[in-house]
């Protein structure tokens, strides 16, 4: 019987469970306790509400355990094997997860029981119809990081009101560019004066209960209070930011000490003294130190050590140490460690509540897959920029409104998918200046020879434009003596940008259809191989299309973000003031 069985789980370290099979030379995992076995064999666990029995077969996208592997992310002892080592490995998991944590967590074979187990451990909501239901894998992905004051778990209760539901503490709008090469963290002040839409919950019994909505009120608000659950707050944030959310990711104060002991602490550095006596009881000296448990979550808790001790203050020192976990996350340390491996994956799925979207291992590693090739430098970290509440008298203000004038130009670059980083920034003026050259040998093109309008054969589809506009174009096209093609419809996934995808051998007709529409040369696909006689041109009209004939709309121009919006990258180690 295994320890699981046996109700001694908590007081087994797994990563001690892999053990060197003589005969094989090979680790495997054992959780009997007999020293006689040879060959252990993984048990059937008992059934139980939290950890259900585990099929006799490991669930599709979780491979078997190989003749010769050795411990998730570890080193083989004895003599080495031809092909070994590194290249088993798997890619890092990046699990974004808690009240201030983006994870990696190294992904790894591991016996089905214990991937089992770490499915029991998560916390699932269903958030009644908001978000968009699941992230796409040629979009960008909009995740809602939450981290709730709600005071549960043991020594939490010496944080504040111990019988609070909880609130929007923390709120990280964390989004992933479309090419998965960068991202931007937008926190999101708890303070901000703000309007929380009508929100549909999930009741207990399976019912839907609609909460009012909240006019002028605290964004913490929107989680919690009335009963509000996360899908309210991704609710707001919609409307806040204007950014649909594919999920949404919460931890409470626990999270912080799980956490940042499992990776062994996370550095940070002061820049003077801090003594919070009145709030977090933070006591630290200058320099250097590493944080974990109850000393990294009065680190994030602390509004009485630095700046001039106010919330905005306090999410700054929040963003270095998430930077400074993510760097100890992709240290070589951490992600070939299987001891560390395990304890974070204990640790993260312990901390999580999620959104059925993503309510499962095989969903998060997933998501994973999409977010762990993204560098650190290209990670930046910033807060809605925000002023003093106009409304509350002076030596009094205790909330914050929106500046608009500031906050408008960063929301539009989230929205439009532009990244902060000065190395993305770097590399897309370079792009464009590489656009801007195909564009003119594109022009040079498009003034050659060009088929009469009966020889073109077109197909067009709808990738984002007007209801109905491929039909309205075929139909165009035919009155200017374009012979339909056949099919047109819908496009299996939206375009950026309208587009003319056609053959070396169909350059004529591409440029008669350029003429007849107005496509620009940055409109225009051409293909590395010779079409046959009766292949169809495609054309995707995408969202800068509004009719046919009619100008193209010109893409929007990147706004120029003030220096007054506040700005840190993740690679880069500050010293908190």
């Amino acid at each position: 019987m295994d320890a699981q069985s046996r109700g001694r789980a908590d007081e087994i370290d797994p990563a001690d469970q892999w053990v060197l099979n003589p005969r094989t030379g090979s680790y495997e995992l054992q959780l009997g306790d007999s020293a006689a076995q040879q060959r252990p064999k993984v048990a059937a666990p008992r059934r139980s509400a939290s950890v259900p029995a585990a099929p006799t077969a490991p669930s599709p996208g979780v491979p078997k355990p190989r003749r010769g592997d050795g411990p998730p992310g570890g080193r083989r002892s004895g003599r080495s094997r031809k092909g070994g080592g590194g290249g088993r490995r798997k890619k890092a998991l990046l699990i974004t997860s808690g009240a201030l944590a983006f994870l990696l967590v190294g992904g790894a074979t591991a016996a089905y029981l214990y991937y089992d187990h770490l499915n029991g451990n998560l916390s699932v909501t269903d958030v009644a119809g908001a978000g968009t239901g699941g992230f796409k894998k040629d979009q960008a992905i909009n995740i809602l990081v939450i981290g709730t004051d709600k005071r549960s778990g043991a020594g939490n209760e010496g944080y504040g009101d111990k019988d609070s539901v909880g609130h929007a503490d923390t709120t990280i709008l964390f989004h992933v560019s479309k090419d998965r090469t960068n991202a931007t963290a937008l926190s999101i002040p708890r303070d901000l004066i703000t309007d929380i839409p009508a929100c549909p919950t999930k009741q207990p019994d399976g019912s839907t209960k609609t909460i009012a909505p909240a006019k002028g009120t605290r964004f913490n608000t929107s989680l919690g209070q009335e009963g509000r659950d996360a899908g309210c707050t991704m609710r707001t944030v919609k409307e806040l930011t204007g950014v649909e959310v594919d999920h949404f990711m919460m931890a409470d104060f626990n999270a912080v000490k799980t956490l940042s002991t499992a990776v062994g602490g996370v550095p940070v550095c002061l820049a003077k003294a801090v003594n919070d006596e009145d709030g977090s009881h933070l006591k630290l000296g200058p320099g250097e130190h590493r944080l974990q448990g109850e000393q990294a979550l009065a680190f994030v808790r602390t509004r009485h050590g630095f700046g001039n001790n106010s919330d905005l203050d306090r999410i700054r020192i929040q963003q270095q140490f998430l930077g400074s976990m993510m760097r100890e996350m992709k240290s070589k340390e951490t992600l070939t460690s299987p001891k560390k491996f395990l304890s974070l994956a204990e640790a993260a799925t312990k901390s999580l509540s999620v959104d059925s979207g993503i309510g499962s291992i095989a969903k998060l590693t997933d998501l994973a897959g999409e977010l762990k090739n993204i560098d650190t430098k290209n990670v930046t970290f910033t807060t809605l920029p925000v002023k003093d509440n106009p409304a509350e008298p002076e030596g009094k203000k205790a909330t914050v409104v929106v500046e608009k004038s500031l906050a408008d130009p960063l929301l539009q670059m989230i929205r439009g998918d532009v990244s902060l980083t000065e190395v993305e920034r770097k590399e897309q003026a370079a792009k464009e200046a590489a656009d801007a050259d195909a564009k003119a040998k594109q022009d040079a093109l498009l003034q050659g020879n060009k088929a009469p309008a009966a020889s073109v054969r077109v197909e067009v589809y709808n990738g984002g434009g007007p209801r109905g506009a491929a039909s309205t174009t075929q139909n165009w096209l035919s009155a200017k003596g374009v012979p339909k093609a056949g099919r047109t419809g819908n496009a299996p996934a939206k375009v950026d940008a309208t587009q003319l995808e056609y053959a070396p051998n169909q350059a004529d007709q591409a440029r008669a259809l350029a003429e007849l529409l107005g496509l620009p040369a940055t409109a225009m696909k051409m293909g590395t191989a010779d079409a046959s006689a009766k292949t169809a041109m495609k054309l995707t009209l995408g969202p800068d299309f509004k009719e046919p004939g009619a100008p193209l709309a010109a893409a929007p121009a990147v706004p120029a973000l003030s220096d007054d919006v506040q700005q840190a990258q993740a690679d880069k180690a500050v010293c908190a003031k």
